[in-house]
């Protein structure tokens, strides 16, 4: 029979879920509480959380597909991070903690909709920020216009430099 005290905490789980566009599961086994503290720090300004759960709790909360999925990487310890907005920012922390700090283990994740394994997490974690990326993309997307912009406007000074030639050529022609 299910405690209170767990039903809240699946409540709570299945909202943190909710809210979160990224999901990231961690072995934690070995850290400290120190070090744990460390790595919520580092987590925390892009407005991702991490918490130790119990895996049948997350299986309870997780529901149906995402349950499915995580299955198989439900065994030990397990810490997840539930990230914000930007996926590459929590990979970018949880890489830097473990070559900084002590190895941490990635299991899995789920950003954005999709399935992804440790390596594919490494990778994501090697990628720039969003905002650079978009960044990136405007300005490509700007320089074929800028280039534009100069030959239209090159050819407007082209114009006007022969019709003040003409002109010059002609007031020197009537000798004024």
């Amino acid at each position: 029979m299910p405690t209170a005290r767990k039903e809240a905490s699946v409540r709570e789980l299945r909202d943190r879920l909710a809210g979160a566009q990224s999901v990231f599961l961690t072995n934690y086994q070995g850290l400290t509480v120190d070090e744990i503290t460390k790595l919520r720090t580092a987590l925390r300004p892009d407005g991702s959380t991490y918490a130790v759960v119990k895996n049948t709790l997350f299986k309870i909360a997780a529901d149906g597909e995402l349950a499915s999925m995580f299955e198989s990487y439900l065994h030990g310890p397990t810490g997840i991070v539930f990230a914000g907005v930007d996926p590459v920012a929590p990979a970018k922390a949880l890489q830097e903690f473990s070559d900084n700090v002590k190895t941490l283990e990635v299991k899995a994740a789920y950003v954005d909709g999709k399935f992804v394994d440790a390596k594919q997490v490494a990778v994501l974690a090697k990628l720039p920020p969003k905002a650079e990326l978009i960044a990136k993309m405007v300005g490509s997307l700007a320089s074929p216009l800028r280039g534009l912009v100069t030959v239209l406007s090159g050819n407007q000074s082209g114009l006007v430099r022969t019709l003040q030639a003409i002109r010059e050529q002609k007031l020197a022609q009537s000798g004024l």
